[in-house]
């Protein structure tokens, strides 16, 4: 028997015992994981295709270990500017091995991770109130607030929305943000990215340093200052 299944964002071809590379899996080393986006199952003759997923089929599988892949040489050029920027980019990944595929009668994975977020819910009813106000202050503030981060060179519109949803919404938030934890925070999305000038940029901005701003960023080589 074999399966189609979407793991991290990739849709594999797997079979029992089967080592795969996968996109990093937040789960640790030796734990098992489960898969429920099977999108088709093989078995002989007989193929069995989803509407997208096939309801009750999941594939299971152990984590060995996190790893980072072949190193890929990253090379942009803009015309007529004398910019050239050459990088090196390792992607993280996890290797798992197929320990089962199930074609039906599974239980959902998010089902059983979904059980004590309703438990904890119901131990604090007196609770629930205050927090309800707390939530609806904060959007207000955030969304008064925010700025347009893509103004910090380096950061599109992919890692924009990475940022905010990680809480980072104003320039003067990303200011605080060692480049470290920047980097952490975008791990996932693709690309070379070059955090270290992101807070002094952000800086800048927060300050209403416009011009100075763009005098830094005429300084970037590949979001190193020159």
């Amino acid at each position: 028997m074999y399966a189609i299944v979407e793991i991290a964002g990739q849709q594999f071809k797997v079979v029992k015992d089967q080592k795969v590379f996968v996109n990093r899996l937040q789960t640790e080393e030796g734990k098992k994981v489960s898969f429920d986006n099977v999108l088709l199952l093989g078995d002989g003759d007989k193929v069995t295709v989803g509407a997208p997923a096939i309801g009750g089929a999941q594939v299971g599988a152990k984590v060995l270990k996190h790893l980072k892949g072949d190193k890929v040489i990253v090379f942009k050029k803009k015309r007529r500017k004398g910019y050239r920027v050459k990088n090196g980019h390792r992607q993280s990944l996890t290797e798992i091995v197929i320990e089962s595929i199930v074609a039906s009668g599974a239980k959902p994975a998010k089902a059983e991770k979904a059980a004590p977020k309703k438990t904890a819910k119901k131990a604090e009813p007196k609770t629930e109130a205050p927090k309800a106000e707390v939530k609806k202050a904060a959007p207000k503030k955030s969304a008064a607030k925010a700025d347009d981060l893509k103004k910090v060179e380096g950061i599109g519109p992919k890692i924009a929305e990475t940022l905010v949803a990680a809480g980072i919404t104003t320039f003067a938030e990303l200011a605080k943000t060692k480049p470290a934890k920047i980097s952490e925070i975008i791990e996932g999305v693709r690309g070379n990215h070059v955090t270290d000038t992101w807070p002094k940029q952000a800086k800048l901005a927060a300050d209403g340093k416009w011009d100075e701003l763009q005098e830094l960023q005429d300084k970037l080589d590949g979001g190193v200052e020159k």
